[in-house]
């Protein structure tokens, strides 16, 4: 009898330190599965930020372009009727094209040729004709940019445009 109180007493001691090892080994997991998960958010977010970052940079690396201002040298840009055929409205407009010097088929010695010059003008004339009045706002100018650019490398082979700036906007 006296042998089985003693197992007894053994099994509820070790059942004590059972019950009390228990918590802390899922404190531990606990733990240890927060930090890899804060550990994987923050990779992510850091991943993420990065690569916007990056791809702004990529873009930009480009060999020089060459700069193309549209319309006449005179009139400081191209001037153009805005809001359909009835419409009174004017809008006199200074663009610059950087272009990509490595096309040749667009530019000989660093000028752009005469056929790529003619693309270029109808391809911003129909666009400044067919656009709304309420697209000309100042806070859509970048919209117009890259439709400017889209439509034009369309025009005259993609790549060929590498930015386009607006150099003076005036809507009368």
């Amino acid at each position: 009898m006296a042998d089985e109180e003693l197992d007894e007493e053994l099994e509820e001691g070790d059942g004590a330190k059972n019950g009390k090892k228990f918590p802390i080994l899922i404190v531990a997991v606990l733990i240890v599965v927060g930090l890899a998960l804060a550990g994987g958010i923050s990779y992510f977010i850091t991943t993420q930020v990065m690569s916007n970052g990056s791809s702004e940079s990529v873009s930009a690396n480009h060999d020089p372009g060459v700069f193309y201002k549209l319309g006449d040298p005179k009139d400081g840009g191209i001037l153009v009727n805005v809001g359909g055929i009835k419409s009174t409205r004017f809008l006199k407009v200074g663009i610059v094209l950087e272009m990509n010097p490595d096309k040749e088929s667009n530019m000989v010695d660093g000028n752009i040729t005469e056929a790529a010059e003619t693309k270029i003008m109808d391809t911003t004339l129909q666009i400044l004709r067919t656009i709304k009045l309420e697209e000309l706002d100042a806070n859509k100018q970048d919209e117009l940019k890259a439709r400017l650019k889209q439509d034009i490398n369309k025009a005259i082979g993609e790549g060929s445009v590498y930015d386009v700036y607006i150099t003076s906007f005036m809507l009368q």
